[in-house]
């Protein structure tokens, strides 16, 4: 069993390299879909949210992720509390899926803020997949964020340079989606698939 983190700023392209890897074999785990699933309705975490945030995070019964994400992007110390509710959870989710996995699985799980969290996750490999502000900035534009929310979120990630240092690999992806899925494809096959056997 291989347990590799994938990483990298808003922007950079961390979906698709993910899905390139599954295109090679590997299993994916989204900690974005572990975030959300944690604080569905009906959840601890739901609870917990509400308790803290108030009525004002809600939309028809539900939780208003963008109202969320407003305010915890605004606010460090509501970020902060946001965490300290969903991170245990989070972690407790992952662990459960591990304790499922293969032997000879290889399971690749996108978590964006690897480098930010303060929970030792047991990954034997890291990857990051770095690109300029500039290349990431449009792209998010370009999916429909505002420039502001942009730099906001930014803001609180950590830099491609602190990524980069708890990195084993690095992908640059500021080029065309084929020279990335070359990226993905050689360090699969030259070193993941080997690490998984021993080599």
């Amino acid at each position: 069993m291989l347990l590799v983190a994938l990483t990298g700023g808003i922007g950079s392209g961390k979906s698709l390299a993910a899905e390139f890897f599954a295109a090679c074999g590997a299993q994916i785990l989204d900690f974005d879909r572990l975030a959300r699933d944690v604080v569905e309705r009906g959840t601890e975490g739901f609870d917990e949210i509400v308790a803290r945030f108030g009525d004002e995070v809600l939309k028809n019964g539900e939780l208003d992720r963008a109202k969320l994400g407003e305010i915890v992007f605004a606010d460090g110390i509501a970020r902060k509390d946001l965490e300290a509710i969903t991170h245990p959870k989070i972690r407790a989710a992952f662990d459960a899926v591990v304790a499922d996995l293969e032997p000879d699985a290889i399971l690749v799980s996108q978590i964006p803020l690897l480098a930010e969290s303060s929970y030792a996750y047991p990954f034997d490999f890291v990857v990051t997949v770095s690109a300029s502000e500039d290349t990431r900035r449009a792209r998010l534009i370009n999916r429909g964020m505002k420039d502001y929310q942009v730099t906001q979120r930014m803001q609180v990630q950590a830099t491609d340079a602190q990524r980069e240092a708890i990195a084993d690999a690095v992908l640059i992806n500021n080029g065309t989606e084929d020279e990335l899925l070359r990226q993905v494809e050689n360090l699969y096959e030259d070193r993941l698939y080997p690490a998984r056997l021993g080599m």
